[in-house]
């Protein structure tokens, strides 16, 4: 029901994910990540508890694949689940259980991964990574390239009706967490659209947050 991918900014250390997915607000449910510790994607039938769980064990200083296997160990319902986890140095490891849904698949390339499962077909995550490799600029714009690679692949067996994105820096919060929850065409379109709407703004609000005399103007009526 869902593919994704995982991955680091070489030049910034940005970590950051981009989901998409046939089931309703899939990025509340499947994306996380943390600053200066990695990405964890949890995925098919899912269990959001992974993420958090895969998180504070990268934390803990394990590497990706460490952290994978540490998190499965006496996990019953693995064989249910596909996990992404991406550590801070763009190093990962992936689970797909043998009860992952339909076709599924999965891929590593440089500082990334990609998952899938009820896919089209088999080649989807590797479309993926190769248009994140090829991308260029901001994290995020190369996250929803690689995602839209991935529908031109084939996507997902049906139509996708939800999308996320998710970033993460040097900051204790996400610089950007947006989600297109439900839409009945092409979520990837409006989460591309809703991104660059958010793009020019993303320093504003971390400047905001960090430095409230330094925030420029909300431009919106009544700020004076």
């Amino acid at each position: 029901m869902t593919f994704s991918i995982s991955a680091r900014c070489e030049k910034t250390g940005m970590l950051g994910i981009a989901i998409s997915s046939s089931s309703p607000a899939v990025a509340a449910r499947c994306a996380h990540a943390r600053a200066g510790v990695g990405v964890v994607a949890t995925q098919n039938i899912t269990d959001p508890s992974l993420g958090p769980k895969g998180l504070d064990l990268l934390a803990s200083g394990l590497s990706a694949e460490a952290a994978l296997v540490r998190l499965l160990e006496g996990y019953e319902t693995a064989p249910w689940r596909q996990v992404v986890i991406l550590d801070a140095e763009g190093h990962a490891a992936i689970h797909s259980g043998e009860h992952t849904l339909g076709v599924n698949a999965t891929a590593k390339g440089a500082n990334c991964a990609a998952a899938g499962n009820l896919l089209a077909n088999t080649a989807v995550p590797a479309a993926i990574v190769a248009a994140f490799e090829r991308a260029e600029g901001h994290l995020g714009d190369r996250l929803l390239a690689a995602m839209q690679a991935g529908l031109v692949a084939g996507g997902e067996a049906g139509p996708v009706h939800s999308a996320g994105l998710y970033l993460v820096r040097d900051v204790t919060w996400p610089v950007a967490d947006l989600r297109v929850d439900w839409a009945e065409s092409n979520p990837l379109d409006a989460l591309g659209t809703l991104w660059n709407l958010y793009k020019p703004q993303l320093e504003d609000y971390v400047t905001r947050a960090i430095d409230p005399t330094a925030a420029p103007s909300y431009g919106v009526p009544g700020d004076l």
